[in-house]
């Protein structure tokens, strides 16, 4: 299960509203609050679409250490 501070503090690195990485993931706002929120699983290319956000700024980071 995803951690949602985690998750959440991400996405604040990234500087993005709950809405636009929504849109970043081709999902709903409301299916990516559910996931932040760890309500929802992130799906597997959810998740490789967030890793490849965060490539800039953590070039080594692994899906694991978004996630888990």
């Amino acid at each position: 299960m995803a951690n949602p501070n985690k998750i959440k503090g991400y996405r604040y690195m990234l500087g993005l509203s709950q809405e636009e990485m929504a849109v970043k993931l081709g999902i709903s706002k409301k299916t990516y609050i559910k996931r932040e929120r760890g309500a929802m699983q992130f799906k597997d290319d959810e998740k490789l679409k967030f890793k490849k956000l965060l490539v800039d700024i953590f070039p080594n980071i692994t899906i694991e250490q978004i996630f888990f």
